[in-house]
C-alpha cells in the first residue's frame, strides 16, 4: 500500500519567455519557476522548468520537470518529478510522477504520483502525493 501525504506549495518566482513566433496562436512558451513546498514534502527554492503550449491567451497544456531537495515525511533527500497539466481562465490541473531512479539519500528507490489544482490569484496550492520507497 502506498503512503499518502499532502500539503501546500507557493510560487516563489515565475519567469516566462516566448519561444518561436508570438503574433498568433498556437504558440510555445518556456517558464523557469521556483516553488516552496510545506507539509509532507518540505522543499524550498525548488528548480522547475516548463514547456507551455498555448492554444489561446488563457488556455493550454504544459509539461515540466521539477527538482525537490528537502524532506518527504521526515526522510531527507532529493527527487525529480515530471509534471503534465492543462490550464484555462479558472486555473490549472496537474498530475506529477517521480522520475524513476532520481531519489537520493533516504529517498533512494522512491516511486510516487501526485496532483494539484491551482486557482488563479490564490497565493498557495494544495497537493496530494502517494508514494512508496520500494
Amino acid at each position: 500500500m502506498p503512503k499518502r501525504t499532502s500539503g501546500h506549495f507557493t510560487y516563489a518566482n515565475w519567469e516566462e519567455r516566448e519561444v518561436g513566433p508570438s503574433e498568433r496562436y498556437p504558440r510555445l512558451g518556456h517558464a523557469s519557476v521556483t516553488n516552496t513546498f510545506t507539509g509532507g514534502i518540505e522543499a524550498t527554492d525548488t528548480t522547475c522548468e516548463y514547456t507551455i503550449a498555448y492554444g489561446t491567451e488563457t488556455t493550454g497544456t504544459f509539461t515540466g520537470m521539477e527538482v525537490l531537495a528537502g524532506r518527504l515525511d521526515g526522510r531527507e533527500g532529493t527527487f525529480v518529478v515530471e509534471e503534465r497539466g492543462s490550464f484555462d481562465a479558472d486555473g490549472t490541473v496537474c498530475t506529477f510522477e517521480v522520475v524513476f531512479g532520481t531519489g537520493t539519500g533516504e529517498l533512494a528507490g522512491l516511486r510516487g504520483t501526485g496532483s494539484f489544482t491551482a486557482r488563479h490569484g490564490e497565493p498557495s496550492c494544495a497537493y496530494a502525493f502517494a508514494y512508496d520507497l520500494g
